[in-house]
């Protein structure tokens, strides 16, 4: 049983996953085996599933030969742990599966994982623009007569000089463009320009794109050196002097300057090792957690090598340029030492070229969390960018040479007719971006809230109605608004504030008259005697 490519597109490692179990489970072969004078039935040797399990990773389009039988040992460890098999006993999690002669079984449980919940966004999709939409002629018109930025009757207005229709014209010269802007433009046409080589819908189905950093994008095309290699000008996040020295002796052995004085046998090895520790001592990997997902899924278009390389070429922009530098440092040094008939053995067990790989693949990429098929992965990825070094750290012709002439579109003279629509140019780069479902409800939510203060707000500060209309304004959004109003008002005294009682016109009355002393009528007396 064998398996097909799997492409790009979301959750590729767990689809990676869940393909090798079932080709195992369905392929490893069981039989009965004896041990300590007991007989178990279907079950298998570990050092057999190992011998089984390498031979089928080598042969696997997903994987490839590079492989080895130590990393294969630790995905059936993985196995163990995520209880895809079990030891004779039924034990798995805790126990260590080691190449030896343990028997193990397959648990009666399904050992496939289940897929993440998928983000589910709103019908709002990013729209980049293609740059071959954006040259001049009939080109350029199509784009603004689809885009509905130019209809036919100002298309004519335009172009109806030729025949005379319309003397009068100027020329404008377009605003110079802000470097933010021209950041964002290489940002977008960058984006597209990937998801069209991935051949994915939407390249948020395999990576945020808020994270994609316009600036790092635009620093790593423009300040590099001579070999392209990235120039940075905050010196403090530079390669540690020792470090560089220590590269450019192994890069350059044994004709470096820094190795013609004395050297001790298994210098080379120390030097090599002093490397491997700054490298394994970083918090994250050269390529970031965050752009492990679409990393991972480059490995689904690697049977394509052309493919490959110019989707890694415009990958390796979105990194943040002082790990670009120390990528493009690394992957130079590994290629040389890899190639170096006269470098000696750097370890007993491996040699140069693979040594190279598995020291380093996790430092150039891994998950934040631990994923099951990590290594196999950065194995591949890392194996692969040695070997095409020289032209994946390159900057893409095709996506500069596409900017360029976008941004020397935008900025060139125009002509403009009298009558004409009085901004018909193509507009900068522009494009919707992809929010989930909560997000859209929140934003909705926050926004009808702020309306509803505003207007409540409104009704107070009117000065022009009386407070018989303003209280049964103030009853109407009560009741149509109840938790807004309890905000502004939560107890019956700060209502009271707005509206303090005037006394009544009795009141005052009985208030003046209790002012004089109180004298109650007494009957005169009679003069008569």
């Amino acid at each position: 049983m064998q398996a097909g490519l799997i492409g790009p597109g979301p959750y590729r490692a767990t689809k990676l996953w869940n393909e090798i179990v079932k080709l195992f489970v369905a392929g490893m072969p069981i039989r009965k085996h004896r041990i300590h004078f007991r007989s178990y039935d279907s079950c298998f040797c570990a050092f057999e599933a190992v011998d089984w399990m390498h031979e089928l990773l080598k042969g696997n389009i997903n994987f490839g030969p590079e492989v080895n039988r130590s990393q294969t040992v630790q995905l059936l460890k993985k196995f163990l742990k995520n209880h895809v098999i079990e030891d004779i006993k039924g034990g798995w999690g805790t126990e260590d599966f080691e190449d030896n002669n343990s028997l193990y079984r397959f648990p009666p449980s399904s050992p496939l994982k289940p897929y993440p919940r998928r983000r589910q966004y709103s019908t709002c999709r990013p729209v980049f623009p293609d740059w071959r939409d954006l040259d001049q002629g009939t080109n350029e018109n199509h784009f603004l007569i689809q885009n509905n930025l130019l209809d036919s009757d100002t298309w004519w207005k335009r172009h109806s000089i030729a025949i005379g229709e319309v003397p009068e014209c100027r020329l404008v010269r377009r605003r110079e463009l802000s470097e933010s802007t021209i950041e964002q433009i290489w940002k977008s046409m960058t984006l597209s320009h990937l998801q069209k080589i991935l051949g994915l819908d939407s390249l948020n189905e395999v990576f945020d794109t808020k994270h994609a950093n316009a600036a790092h994008i635009f620093y790593n095309v423009q300040k590099v050196n001579k070999h392209g290699v990235v120039v940075l000008e905050n010196k403090s996040e530079e390669l540690p002097h020792w470090v560089l020295s220590a590269m450019k002796c192994l890069a350059n052995w044994p004709n470096g300057t820094e190795v013609k004085q004395s050297v001790y046998t298994g210098f080379e090895r120390d030097v090599f090792r002093t490397i491997a520790d700054y490298f394994k001592s970083m918090k994250e990997p050269l390529l970031t957690f965050r752009l492990y997902e679409l990393f991972v899924n480059i490995l689904g278009v690697l049977p394509k090598q052309q493919v490959a390389i110019e989707a890694l070429q415009i990958c390796c922009l979105l990194l943040p340029p002082e790990n670009r530098r120390k990528l493009q440092l690394l992957m130079r040094m590994m290629a040389r030492i890899g190639l170096n008939p006269e470098m000696p053995l750097l370890s007993d067990t491996s040699e140069n070229r693979m040594l190279m790989v598995h020291t380093f693949s996790r430092c150039i990429l891994c998950s934040e969390e631990e994923v099951d098929l990590d290594e196999i992965l950065a194995t591949r990825l890392v194996m692969f960018m040695m070997d095409n070094y020289q032209e994946i750290l390159k900057i893409p012709v095709q996506l500069k040479n596409a900017v360029e002439e976008h941004l020397a579109h935008l900025q060139r003279v125009q002509i403009k007719y009298a009558g004409a629509d009085a901004d018909v140019l193509l507009p900068s780069h522009s494009f919707c971006h992809q929010i989930i479902t909560e997000e859209f409800q929140e934003q909705q939510t926050d926004s009808s809230e702020a309306a509803a203060t505003g207007l409540l707000e409104k009704i107070i500060a009117d000065q022009q109605s009386s407070v018989k209309e303003k209280k049964k304004k103030l009853k109407q959004f009560q009741k149509s608004y109840p938790d807004i109003y309890k905000k502004r008002f939560p107890t019956p005294e700060s209502e009271a504030v707005l509206f303090p009682e005037k006394p009544k016109f009795r009141q005052q009355l009985m208030f003046f008259a209790l002012k004089k002393p109180f004298q109650p009528f007494q009957r005169t007396r009679s003069f008569r005697m």
